[in-house]
């Protein structure tokens, strides 16, 4: 979780705040926030002989927010995440413990512009599972704390009268594999890319590009000596949204990786989805998702696949409690992962219960270092309080 590649950027963020801050001028109001979320995370596994993963966590996180002028505004977030964790089977000896920047950015922002420059999170897309365009973080919609680390760079939008918004982005320092990424960005490149989304048929379409310079030997696939090290990737996504008394909607990403001598040089991935709440008791929420993916040599070939299909029922019990249940079928490799997960929520304090019964490695999303709190057989325990 350590983040040493986004240092160089953080001298830059606070040289842009400190000078907003400046011109801004004494007479105009600053409005500070300091806030954080402190939780704790035990995995107990039904098999013995496994490990029994305990993780304490603090996410502290400090914002500003002041007027330029009578229609610019300048904020500013720092966050830094803060954990322990250790195997509660074996003892205090196992703890390992972790401090890194979480977010760090600052923003200018108009009634219909944005420009926000440091550690962020970028996300966009219409999938709620199994997301094509998860291409700058790893959302698990299992988490209940919805963490994800942030990626560095400069991200501007603008928003028509019309609704149409266009995004674009440049992004330096993010080494390490990100979204569904087999390959890391190598080192000292710019990646770059846009996105624009218009109102259509009653509901939205969009589509993203993205470009970027990988390093073939940092993968988990073995290659070539004679493979270049930097081999160009770029993407393009297409993605739409409507309601139609159901939610309906796709994503697809379209791959190509200029490799020289790897022959998978092409991948293709598309989702589609459907949701709908039925009137019974307190309103039952069904929601469903098909992700296939694709690498092949030539654009209109086959190759190899991977398929994958999601399900979720998620039902309110009263204004504090839901109930929902998780599944999650890999036809390819034929595993299921099934989560059972019981939440109340206060205005503070929120408690999760999830039973799991998954693969002993838990393959869906997530950093592959991590820790596997839902991996096997086993009931995952979540307290967070938020001050």
């Amino acid at each position: 979780m350590k983040r040493s590649g986004k240092a160089p950027l953080a001298p830059v963020v606070f040289f842009f705040a400190g000078a907003l801050c400046l011109s801004a001028g004494p007479l105009l109001s600053q409005e500070t926030d300091f806030r954080g979320q402190v939780s704790g995370e035990l995995a107990i596994p039904f098999e013995s002989g496994r490990r029994v993963p305990l993780r304490v966590r603090y996410l502290p996180q400090f914002s500003l927010k002041t007027p330029v002028s009578a229609s610019w505004n300048f904020d500013i977030e720092a966050s830094v995440n803060a954990s322990l964790t250790l195997d509660a089977a074996s003892g205090w000896g196992s703890r390992k413990g972790d401090l890194a920047l979480y977010r760090l950015w600052a923003r200018l922002t108009t009634a219909r512009f944005e420009a926000r420059l440091g550690l962020q999170k970028i996300e966009f897309g219409s999938a709620r599972l199994l997301r094509p365009l998860m291409w700058f973080d790893r959302l698990d919609p299992n988490d209940p704390l919805q963490l994800t680390d942030g990626v560095t760079g400069l991200l501007l939008k603008y928003t028509f009268q019309s609704n149409v918004s266009v995004w674009a982005w440049g992004l330096t320092g993010n080494n390490d594999r990100k979204g569904w990424e087999s390959f890391p960005t190598r080192a000292g490149t710019i990646e770059c890319g846009g996105r624009a989304q218009v109102p259509a048929l009653g509901g939205e379409l969009a589509v993203t590009f993205h470009r970027r310079s990988l390093d073939a030997f940092r993968g988990p696939l073995p290659l070539a000596s004679d493979e270049r090290s930097g081999v160009p990737e770029s993407r393009l996504g297409l993605d739409g949204y409507w309601d139609l008394g159901l939610g309906l909607w796709f994503e697809a990403v379209f791959t190509k990786q200029d490799f020289q001598v790897f022959p998978f040089r092409h991948q293709k991935a598309v989702n589609l989805g459907v949701e709908n709440t039925f009137g019974l008791g307190n309103g039952l929420t069904l929601l469903a998702e098909h992700l296939l993916f694709q690498s092949s040599p030539r654009f209109w070939e086959r190759g190899t696949s991977r398929s994958l299909s999601a399900l979720s029922l998620d039902y309110p019990l009263g204004l504090l409690d839901r109930l929902r249940v998780m599944v999650f079928r890999d036809w390819t490799g034929r595993d299921w992962y099934r989560l059972l997960t019981w939440q109340r929520t206060y205005d503070r304090l929120s408690l999760n219960v999830i039973v799991f019964w998954n693969p002993d490695s838990y393959g869906l999303y997530g950093d592959p270092a991590a820790v596997n709190l839902f991996g096997g057989r086993g009931v995952y325990l979540m307290v967070a309080w938020n001050h």
